[in-house]
């Protein structure tokens, strides 16, 4: 009975020292193996064998792309505005001794390096330059934290920044400028345009008064003509001037009359004898 316990316990411990000896690595991970509390050796994908209760797997590292989402964050630009922006980046682990040693937790320390350096390079943009050259910002960030990430053993195999938007109140400063800007160019654009209306109309009043002018020419041409014929027909006498003077005013008082707005007609207090005089004379001298 106790030889058969004992070979129990024989195979008990047996067992227990073959799976503390015997590991099998899974792919896309790497384990850390120390002796006695010293790193002794990194396993590899496949069947390892270790010294049971002398070697121990420290860690187990996955040699995977890593995806990390970098929280978001408030950033101050170089014209003190404030944008909110968060990234992903894709890293992976070269060498899982220095992941392990070299830094206390690599992807914590990846995300805060991340956070740091976006704030660093959007605070020296402007507002402007931040939001709209984004592929300008992840290539810089990339190439500021790839040497650091190197010495914890990890690649960095892109980072992109996945939102770069103004905070809430830079938001409605900014509606409020592009309102503004919008309604300045109506503006501009309306007084254009009675600018050129303006214009157009002080050129047709000036071609109007050019036009009356030449007709007020003419007709005093076409009157000192006529002025001379009668004239030359009377011998020079008074008449011509006064049958002008007469023709005239008849013109004027049947514009007068034809006008909608007319009211009365305004005739001298003579007119019966200026004209049965001016008959007179011309029956005279007939």
């Amino acid at each position: 009975m106790e030889s058969l316990n004992l070979l129990i316990i024989l195979a008990f411990a047996i067992i227990v020292t073959l799976y503390k000896g015997i590991k099998i690595v899974p792919q896309g991970e790497e384990w850390i193996v120390e002796k006695l509390g010293k790193f002794s050796r990194t396993l590899q994908p496949g069947l390892n064998i270790i010294i049971p209760y002398v070697d121990n797997v420290r860690q187990r590292i996955s040699t995977r792309d890593i995806i990390m989402d970098i929280p978001q964050q408030e950033v101050i630009t170089k014209d003190n505005a404030v944008i909110r922006t968060n990234a992903i980046a894709f890293v992976r682990v070269t060498n899982p001794k220095d992941a392990l040693y070299g830094v206390e937790d690599f992807k914590l320390a990846i995300a805060n390096l991340i956070m740091t350096t976006l704030r660093s390079i959007i605070g020296e943009m402007k507002l402007d330059e931040a939001l709209s050259n984004r592929e300008s910002i992840k290539a810089k960030l990339k190439e500021n934290i790839i040497d650091d990430v190197a010495d914890w053993g990890v690649t960095v195999k892109s980072v992109e920044i996945q939102d770069i938007n103004p905070s809430g109140s830079m938001q409605d400063s900014m509606e409020r400028q592009a309102a503004a800007e919008r309604e300045r160019r109506a503006i501009e654009t309306t007084a254009e345009g009675n600018k050129n209306a303006a214009i157009l109309e002080a050129q047709g009043k000036l071609e109007a008064a050019k036009l009356e002018a030449q007709a007020q020419i003419s007709l005093a041409d076409a009157s000192a003509q006529a002025m001379t014929m009668i004239a030359k027909a009377t011998d020079g006498k008074e008449l011509p001037a006064m049958f002008l003077l007469g023709d005239r005013y008849i013109n004027t008082l049947e514009k007068m009359t034809q006008s909608a707005n007319s009211k009365f007609v305004v005739y001298p207090a003579d007119i019966q004898g200026a004209i049965k005089g001016m008959l007179g004379n011309v029956f005279t001298k007939s």
